[in-house]
């Protein structure tokens, strides 16, 4: 069978909030991992994959992650929205709820802001295998059906945000969901699990969530760099 292309048909809802606790209350999103706020760095992944639209959810960041954003969206009217959550710091799953008010294509990649090392490549493989599970379901309706496809980590874990949807899939249980969980939310929809490939050392499911990570995200693109120099 034939992969289908990715197209233009998703949107990408980016979850920008949270109190970061456990990087000392620091903004996360801004931190940079090489040059690149981590926030610009997830942003031009999904833009390089093709969004439709980039959805941010979340509080405005003035200085070099709006301009980053502003630059990926030169000459892109409407494509990209930067809403709040409300109550603001109300959690993912509220979060989620209002990026996708804002979506209009028939799927939906829903990321982190803090995954420096995620790629267009990364999403792409994501939404190619959605497709084909949607294309086997229409080729024979009685076989089981995933809703969408959520990432693992090196340990086999599902990492809820590197994952697409198909949107109406998601309307549809968040009808039904009054909790705050991602999980909670998403294991009912009997997701596919897909295992990303890692760039060398660089893994798309590295997120930053203390000082160490960030050390250890910067540590890394600092020798894969140093490598991409001395192959060159």
């Amino acid at each position: 069978m034939t992969a289908p292309g990715t197209g233009q048909d998703f949107d990408t809802v980016i979850l920008t909030g949270g109190s970061a606790a456990r990087m000392g209350g620091a903004d996360k999103p801004a931190l940079a991992v090489g040059d690149t706020p981590m926030l610009v760095s997830v942003a031009q992944a999904a833009t390089s994959a093709g969004t439709s639209r980039l959805i941010l959810v979340g509080p405005a960041r003035p200085g070099a992650v709006d301009d980053g954003l502003v630059a990926l969206a030169h000459g892109r009217s409407g494509w990209l929205a930067m809403v709040q959550e409300e109550p603001a710091g109300s959690g993912p799953v509220a979060g989620l709820r209002r990026g996708l008010a804002e979506a209009t294509a028939r799927w939906l990649v829903l990321l982190a802001a803090d995954l420096p090392f995620v790629t267009a490549a990364h999403l792409t493989a994501m939404l190619t295998a959605g497709r084909l599970i949607a294309q086997d379901r229409a080729a024979d309706p009685v076989a089981g059906f995933s809703n969408g496809v959520v990432a693992v980590d090196a340990s086999g874990h599902p990492q809820w945000l590197i994952s697409c949807w198909r949107a109406v899939s998601l309307r549809a249980a968040l009808t039904r969901y009054d909790g705050g969980s991602l999980r909670g939310l998403f294991t009912p929809l009997r997701p596919a699990l897909i295992r990303l490939e890692a760039t060398g050392i660089l893994a798309p499911w590295l997120d930053c969530d203390t000082p160490a990570d960030l050390a250890a995200a910067q540590h890394a693109w600092q020798r894969a760099l140093r490598k991409a120099e001395a192959d060159s």
